[in-house]
C-alpha cells in the first residue's frame, strides 16, 4: 500500500515543472471532487480550505482540524477510483495537532498538503526557522509512513501581513531548503494578489518552484514566466453557488 501511495506522490511531485505547471481546480466536497476527477485534464485533486469551510457552514478562520479532516477523508474516498494524487489544504497545520493531522491524511491516501506560515491561534507569523522545521516535520512523518516523496506546498503569508517581497523570498527559500516542493506566496485580496513583476522575481529566486493563485494572469502567461504550480482557491465554489442561485431563482419564479 505504501509503495502505491508513494508512487502517486512521486507522480504528483513530477508534475511540478517550472514552465509547464500543474494546474489545480480546487475542490471542496465529494461532488465537486468527483466532477473534477472525471476530467482528463485534471492531473490531481486539491482542496481549498476556504471552500471546505464554506461547505461546512463555517468561516475559514473557524475551520477546525476535525472538520477539515472529515471533509478530506470523504473527498479521498470519493476519488479513490480515479487513481489521481490528492493534496489537502491544512491551513497552518493546527499547532501541536500537526503530526496527528498528517498521519490521518496519509492513512486516507493523501500525498500532499498546503501548509501556511501564519499561526492562527497565536495570531502571528511563525518564525522562519520554526516554519521550516514544521515542513521538515511533515516530511519526516510521511517518510515514517512509507511516503518519502510526499509533496508540501509551503504558503508564505508575509505580504498579507504587511511584509516585503524580500521577506517573502527569504521565507520561501528557507521552506524550499526544508524540503517543500513549491512555495506559495499569497498577496491577499487587499493588495490584489501579486503582480507580474513580483511573480517574475519570485520565479527567479525560487528556480521556478513557485505556486501562484490564478487571477490577473492567464495560465499561459504564468507558464511562460516559469511557475511550477497554479491553483484557483475557492473560485469553483463561488462560480457554482452563483449558478445555483440563478437556477433556483428561475425555478422559484416558475
Amino acid at each position: 500500500m505504501a509503495n502505491v501511495q508513494n508512487n502517486l506522490a512521486k507522480s504528483f511531485k513530477a508534475l511540478h515543472k517550472p514552465g509547464s505547471p500543474i494546474v489545480l481546480a480546487n475542490v471542496y466536497d465529494a461532488s465537486s471532487a468527483k466532477a473534477v476527477a472525471s476530467l482528463p485534464g485534471a492531473k490531481a485533486i486539491a482542496t481549498a480550505s476556504y471552500a471546505v469551510a464554506e461547505a461546512a457552514g463555517v468561516k475559514d478562520d473557524d475551520l477546525t482540524s476535525e472538520i477539515n479532516l472529515r471533509a478530506a477523508k470523504v473527498i479521498a474516498a470519493a476519488v479513490k477510483g480515479s487513481l489521481k494524487p490528492m493534496t489537502v489544504d491544512i491551513q497552518d497545520g493546527y499547532g501541536e495537532q500537526l503530526e496527528q493531522v498528517i498521519a490521518e491524511l496519509l492513512r486516507a491516501g493523501v500525498v500532499g498538503v498546503n501548509i501556511e506560515d501564519y499561526d492562527k491561534e497565536q495570531k502571528k507569523m511563525y518564525g522562519v526557522s520554526e516554519a521550516a522545521d514544521r515542513i521538515k516535520g511533515v516530511l519526516d512523518i510521511a517518510r515514517q509512513h512509507g511516503v518519502p516523496d510526499f509533496v508540501v506546498n509551503a504558503r508564505c503569508d508575509i505580504l498579507l501581513r504587511g511584509g516585503t517581497l524580500d521577506e517573502a523570498i527569504t521565507r520561501g527559500q528557507a521552506y524550499l531548503a526544508a524540503g517543500a516542493t513549491t512555495a506559495f506566496v499569497w498577496g491577499g485580496p487587499s493588495r490584489g494578489g501579486i503582480s507580474r513583476d513580483e511573480v517574475m522575481e519570485l520565479v527567479k529566486a525560487f528556480d521556478g518552484r513557485l505556486n501562484v493563485l490564478s487571477g490577473g494572469l492567464t495560465t499561459k502567461q504564468l507558464a511562460d514566466i516559469g511557475v511550477a504550480r497554479i491553483s484557483i482557491g475557492p473560485a469553483l465554489q463561488l462560480a457554482a453557488m452563483t449558478k445555483l442561485k440563478q437556477d433556483a431563482e428561475e425555478v422559484l419564479q416558475g
